[in-house]
């Protein structure tokens, strides 16, 4: 337990220091915009970058392993979605927020510093092919939805290629491209641009923790929805547990794969449900909520998860 405590702590330690401090010295919401700035446009994408563009090109094509993945991310959805749609009467835009609090993991901020931690370099690129085609999903999925509930006043073309610029721009997925290409082509940057990228790797994790604690402390909780329950069991256990059945089913992938994807899975709620309830104005504090305790369950979900891996109880792969 010491040494999953030792994994643990200091990364939810981030988080509490950046919430405490955003707590203790308050600072207007614009004074995070250079942190996040660094951190999504340049910290994390040389991360991607670096760890891609040494890894064998025939690894960064696994498609069976990306398909099951992203699908247990949308069973989920889709589950979420329904409930929400069939059992509490909400509107399309509504229930897409709420599926995508109970399916869109916090796999920026958190994921490649956690992966990493626990299980070493080898994770990189099971996170970076997760979170790439998760995003592309994520991005296409909600304003999509929000079409079809009237939310969106954009024409189809204008709406299609909103999307695919969203896609296609995005500097972690630019950055993941790049990292493909250098490996496919053998490319190695010169000794000066290496240490560059190694010292901006180095801050990706402790810079986009402490951003997050912060995140959190700037949206106080005011409202509590009542399909927290659900969000909460659905996000931080059905999802794990569905990625790691269809996982063993689906393929043989190596151990560090297979728990890389399920430990991408159990992290909480991401704020970008709450960026995209805000970009909508639909569940804006109950969005806010869900991100607040869902992270802070995780605490101990996460946990119990990286326990039972470390310590052999949870097998590689259920249908060896």
């Amino acid at each position: 337990m010491s040494n999953v405590a030792g994994l643990v702590l200091p990364f939810f330690g981030l988080i509490f220091i950046g919430y405490a401090l955003a707590r203790l010295k308050p600072q207007p919401v614009e004074a995070l915009g250079w942190i996040n700035t660094f951190v999504i446009y340049v910290a994390l994408p040389a991360l991607f970058f670096q760890l891609l563009a040494k890894t064998p090109i025939e690894r960064l094509t696994e498609w069976s392993y990306i398909f099951g993945a992203v699908a247990a991310t949308y069973i989920v959805f889709s589950l979420m979605f329904a409930a929400s749609m069939l059992l509490s009467r909400s509107g399309i835009a509504e229930s897409t927020i709420k599926g995508l609090s109970a399916a869109y993991g916090n796999i920026g901020y958190m994921g490649p510093g956690l992966a990493l931690l626990a299980f070493g370099e080898e994770a990189a690129v099971p996170v970076a092919l997760i979170f790439c085609f998760e995003n592309i999903a994520h991005f296409a999925v909600a304003p999509m939805m929000m079409a079809l509930s009237g939310g969106s006043r954009q024409g189809p073309l204008q709406l299609a290629l909103e999307v695919v610029r969203k896609i296609v721009l995005h500097p972690f997925i630019l950055a993941t491209a790049a990292g493909v290409a250098a490996a496919a082509l053998h490319v190695t940057p010169p000794v000066p641009i290496e240490r560059l990228l190694a010292y901006l790797s180095s801050a990706a994790a402790p810079c986009a923790l402490f951003a997050m604690g912060v995140s959190l402390a700037l949206r106080p909780l005011k409202r509590v929805p009542h399909e927290l329950g659900a969000i909460a069991i659905l996000k931080l256990i059905v999802h794990p547990l569905l990625c790691y059945v269809i996982l063993s089913w689906v393929g043989d992938f190596s151990e560090i794969w297979v728990f890389s994807a399920v430990l991408l899975a159990s992290l909480p709620t991401a704020t970008n449900v709450f960026v995209i309830s805000q970009q909508y104005g639909v569940w804006m504090e109950r969005a806010s909520a869900s991100v607040l305790i869902t992270t802070v369950l995780s605490v101990a979900t996460v946990t119990g998860l990286l326990y039972a891996i470390t310590n052999g109880i949870l097998p590689p792969d259920l249908f060896p």
